[in-house]
């Protein structure tokens, strides 16, 4: 199955996480005079809102359902977004800030695609651009399968289906919607990594850690911290 096909597409912003305010405006601080690009742009649930402070934002996706919500919005038909996979694709040019959010990094599914991501970008940032990543941290598990209920209402309900294996650090998991009219899936099959394992792609850029906070409020890191923001720069200016 398709993880962002059309279904998902039309889903994505249904359900918004309530953080897209402190997220613009910590990526705007980042970015400075610009310009930005966003990995995984998707529908513009991030670069939209930070492209109206002023901060030119390009972008890359994969999806071409994901893009065509994204240009069916105001502003959307002004953003350039490269199509194609973010660990390869090239754009032209620098960038001060390259993003990625919402545990994105963690699509690419083997070790080798997050590195050669990390390279992707160190190529595209300037001497003294940054690349900020949010993602989950991994966390220790009593079993290697879970189900919760996300929500329930009473007309339907979601269910939330995981499956992790600590051997490939692959997660698969299923977003059930139930109604009366039918059983909907929403797949997403995603390679979690520790943050120190980010720290190490990192170093194989040639970049490093600049900063890491507990979540867009730049809250401690601390054990018991879900989610993580991680920036990182260059070790040294180009020679």
């Amino acid at each position: 199955m398709d993880s962002f096909g059309a279904d998902t597409a039309a889903e994505y912003d249904n359900n918004p996480r309530g953080d897209e305010g402190v997220s613009v405006a910590l990526l705007h601080e980042l970015a400075g005079a610009g310009p930005a690009l966003e990995l995984a742009i998707g529908t513009g649930r991030i670069a939209l809102p930070l492209a109206a402070t002023g901060v030119r934002v390009d972008g890359i996706d994969l999806s071409p359902d994901m893009v065509a919500q994204l240009r069916a919005k105001p502003g959307g038909d002004a953003l350039s977004v490269t199509m194609g996979d973010f660990a390869d694709v090239d754009v032209p040019g620098t960038y001060s800030l390259v993003y990625v959010v919402y545990n994105t990094l963690f699509n690419l599914l083997t070790q080798d695609d997050q590195v050669r991501c990390f390279e992707n970008v160190a190529k595209h940032l300037t001497d003294d651009g940054v690349f900020l990543v949010e993602a989950g941290v991994p966390h220790i598990r009593d079993d290697d399968q879970s189900i919760r209920a996300e929500r329930v209402n009473k007309r339907d309900v979601w269910l939330d289906l995981e499956r992790y294996d600590p051997v490939t650090q692959l997660l698969e998991e299923n977003h059930v919607h139930l109604t009366p009219q039918g059983i909907r899936f929403f797949p997403v099959v995603q390679r979690l990594a520790w943050p120190a394992e980010l720290d190490l792609m990192a170093r194989i850029a040639g970049l490093r850690l600049k900063h890491r906070w507990g979540g867009w409020e730049r809250q401690p890191f601390t054990v018991h911290t879900p989610n993580c923001v991680s920036v990182y720069e260059r070790n040294s200016p180009r020679s």
